[in-house]
């Protein structure tokens, strides 16, 4: 892995845009009606005609249609011990998942001190989130990112909330970030730490210095990733155990306490 570390943050922003007035749907059937009314959003939104193109050639996803139709079949999110919550994530062991975490923070230690110095994250929160998201870039989906964001949208359980981020998804198409074909996580998650495409756009970071932000490359990922958490209040030097501020922010990564506490617990035996 690159550990030259430029950060420089990419002036990524969502246009200001009207008020999203995609109908959202409960069937199947009604999804080429959805993505018919989103185009119309996206139009308004000056999503240009790459975004557009890569809309009109979204599909439904089976497996995101799924997993929102039927939520208890999401994995791990009833488990309230840490321990068992990464076993059950990983497949494997805590005990085993921490020393993973722990080997990349050791084996990049001149990337993670310079991301820390720079936004007060430590190596040992990024290397956990990172093993949860992708088991450190050993798996990064592969739904296509675009049919992914624009299905889960489309589902009324998640929409208004997320198709905020489907429109994202098509404007990084059109900024060259990803294309219609780019594969991800089954919501339309991106890269190594697996960002919704609306967060990529508001925190995404340039850290290798070749002058764009990739959500496939792991020291963007990473630097963007502690950008975000520090944006939403991090305090560098202080404590993240449950109750802490720190604590508190990590809400903005994952809203289920039971990963924020497996965040918390790991990170927090994770040596250098």
């Amino acid at each position: 892995m690159k550990s030259r570390l430029s950060l420089v943050v990419v002036a990524f922003s969502l246009a200001a845009s009207p008020s999203v007035a995609a109908p959202c749907i409960t069937q199947k059937a009604g999804f080429p009606g959805y993505v018919q009314a989103l185009s119309s959003d996206a139009r308004r939104s000056d999503i240009g005609e790459r975004g557009l193109q890569a809309l009109a050639s979204s599909q439904l996803s089976g497996i995101t249609w799924r997993l929102e139709s039927n939520p208890s079949s999401q994995g791990g999110t009833l488990q309230s011990d840490p321990a068992t919550f990464l076993a059950k994530r990983s497949g494997s062991s805590a005990a085993a998942f921490i020393s993973g975490a722990e080997s990349r923070v050791r084996r990049n230690a001149k990337l993670f001190a310079a991301i820390e110095k720079r936004y007060g994250v430590p190596g040992s929160v990024l290397a956990t989130l990172w093993g949860l998201e992708t088991s450190w870039g050993g798996y990064l989906g592969e739904t296509p990112i675009v049919s992914g964001a624009v299905t889960l949208a489309s589902y009324c359980r998640r929409h208004p909330k997320f198709e905020s981020h489907a429109l994202a998804a098509l404007t990084l198409v059109d900024r060259g970030a990803i294309n219609a074909a780019t594969r991800g996580g089954p919501s339309g998650e991106l890269g190594h730490l697996q960002f919704l495409a609306g967060n990529w756009l508001q925190y995404g970071v340039d850290a290798n210095g070749d002058g764009r932000a990739d959500p496939y490359d792991a020291v963007d990922a990473l630097a963007t990733a502690a950008n975000m958490l520090r944006s939403n209040g991090w305090q560098p030097g202080q404590p993240f155990h449950e109750g802490t501020r720190n604590f508190k922010v990590l809400s903005a990564w994952n809203d289920s306490g039971n990963y924020q506490r497996a965040i918390a617990y790991a990170a927090s035996r994770v040596g250098g």
